[in-house]
């Protein structure tokens, strides 16, 4: 037994030389996670801050000036234009010159004096249909305060029924709250998988695993001293995707980090078992990494990262059971936003047991297949 972890902790230092020995195979491991970490935090995010719109008001009254000024004054809306016809309008949009048109039909002050309440006509660019939604969900809040402060001025009277909204684990509904903890896995994901595919292809590049074969190595050790430097680097960049969220963007970890950490070791087993699985039957580093990508982007897709599996078809949804990310992301986001424990992850942290069981099973058959 000595001898045998001897045996692998030999070939994990040989792995670790192998990847840490050039200076660029350092940095593309550790500074592209963080990196990336912090240009998904920027870029992908569904918030808006800066929301074009153009303005047809044919009521020109005190009541439809004051709507406006209230939208002039939310900090998000920039009036691009004061309209003078209908026929405006699709030049605007057409042109994206502006993202919304507000139309205020004539009569505006009128009916509202007469307790009957008036339309406000809210035309969106729906060519981007996230970013249109979010921009008329702005107007709506808009108009809610709007409409309270009118009926404060005027004596009007409260609804019967007020929905008060508050939203749980992200008060803000700030996108990257949501996004950053999924990007754990997924960047661990992308450069482990890579990481362990490429293992074994370098080795057959090189010649150097014919040489591995006539070793006192056994096929299981061999897998083991592949796998352990892929989980200790992945370990190393979601460490280091976890202190951007922390320490840059300021998203409040509510969890513990051993039962993180917990999930993400078997996630880390399920990827390294894929990438075995590629790893043996790939001849070449570039056949390795082509296989590995083809994986990699569907993985991403069927994740829920963007996209909620709630809303795919039913047999895509039985489809994402065997995507070990998606397993992840939900562990990663329950524990960090709402500081979930281990008894409450089962659902996800059995699949990935079953996903790393069969994944290092094929693996290790494949190369047991190989070696004979």
């Amino acid at each position: 037994m000595l001898d045998s972890l001897l045996r692998i902790l030999a070939l994990t230092r040989k792995e670790l030389l192998a990847v840490l020995k050039d200076k660029r195979s350092r940095l593309s491991l550790l500074i592209p996670p963080v990196v990336q970490a912090l240009i998904f935090g920027y870029a992908a995010t569904y918030d808006l801050n800066h929301v074009t719109y153009a303005a047809l008001d044919q009521d020109h009254s005190a009541a439809s000036r004051q709507l406006l000024a209230a939208v002039d004054g939310s900090g998000v809306f920039e009036r691009v234009a004061d309209l003078q016809r209908a026929s405006d309008i699709a030049t605007y949009i057409d042109a994206r010159r502006a993202l919304l048109v507000l139309q205020i039909n004539q009569n505006f002050e009128r009916q509202l004096l007469s307790g009957r309440g008036a339309d406000l006509q809210v035309i969106a660019d729906g060519r981007n249909s996230n970013t249109a939604g979010t921009a008329i969900g702005y107007v709506g809040s808009v108009v809610e305060q709007f409409n309270a402060a009118w009926g404060g001025d005027h004596g009007w009277t409260p609804p019967p029924v007020q929905l008060v909204s508050r939203a749980w684990y992200n008060p803000n509904l700030e996108t990257r709250w949501f996004m950053i903890p999924g990007m754990i896995g997924t960047l661990t994901l992308i450069q482990t998988m890579m990481l362990t595919a490429m293992s074994v292809a370098r080795e057959r590049e090189q010649g150097t695993f014919d040489q591995l074969l006539v070793t006192p190595f056994r096929p299981y050790e061999i897998m083991a001293g592949k796998a352990l430097p892929s989980m200790l680097v992945g370990t190393i960049q979601a460490t280091g995707v976890l202190l951007v969220a922390q320490l840059w963007f300021h998203i409040p970890f509510e969890g513990s980090y051993l039962t993180l950490y917990a999930g993400l070791m078997l996630f880390l087993l399920a990827a390294v078992g894929i990438g075995l699985l590629l790893s043996s039957v790939a001849a070449t580093m570039q056949q390795a990494m082509l296989y590995s990508m083809l994986l990699i982007m569907p993985f991403s897709l069927l994740s829920g990262l963007t996209t909620p599996l709630s809303s795919m078809p039913d047999w895509l949804q039985y489809l994402t059971a065997i995507n070990p990310l998606r397993y992840a992301i939900d562990i990663t986001r329950r524990v960090y936003l709402e500081g979930t424990g281990l008894n409450l992850l089962l659902s996800d942290l059995w699949p990935l047991c079953l996903l790393a069981a069969l994944s290092l099973s094929g693996a290790s058959w494949m190369f047991r297949h190989r070696m004979q």
